[in-house]
């Protein structure tokens, strides 16, 4: 289900919370759905618990997932239309310097337009 790129810049516990997003995007995963605990998918991925909590937090502070006392962790219902203003800024900020990075590497407006509508596109389709 979920897989590591220990190569990869970045930080595990990001690339738990982009894939447990992407999944849920892709209709892989549903409101309700249980997902592994913090140490079966620790003992999986043959990382620290400590890393998987810091991803299961920040899933849970973002209504992601929820941890249910003696039940397990589940997939949150999806929150009606409400949007987490601070992940918006962060997302934008992070954004910015990505376009940043693009218009040093020569790319102009619609170069750089056209490349997020790519990728929105593959996410819309499930790639």
């Amino acid at each position: 289900m979920i897989q590591i790129d220990l190569r990869s810049s970045q930080p595990i516990y990001e690339q738990i919370i982009s894939q447990y997003k992407y999944m849920l995007l892709q209709g892989y995963l549903h409101p309700g759905d249980g997902i592994p605990s913090v140490r079966k998918l620790a003992l999986e991925l043959d990382i620290t618990p400590g890393t998987v909590a810091k991803a299961y937090k920040e899933l849970e502070q973002q209504k992601i997932i929820e941890t249910i006392r003696g039940r397990g962790t589940f997939i949150a219902a999806m929150p009606d239309e409400t949007r987490n203003e601070g992940v918006i800024r962060r997302v934008k900020e992070e954004l910015r310097e990505q376009c940043m990075e693009l218009i040093y590497q020569g790319m102009d407006r619609k170069e750089i337009v056209s490349m997020i509508e790519e990728v929105l596109d593959s996410l819309m389709k499930g790639e």
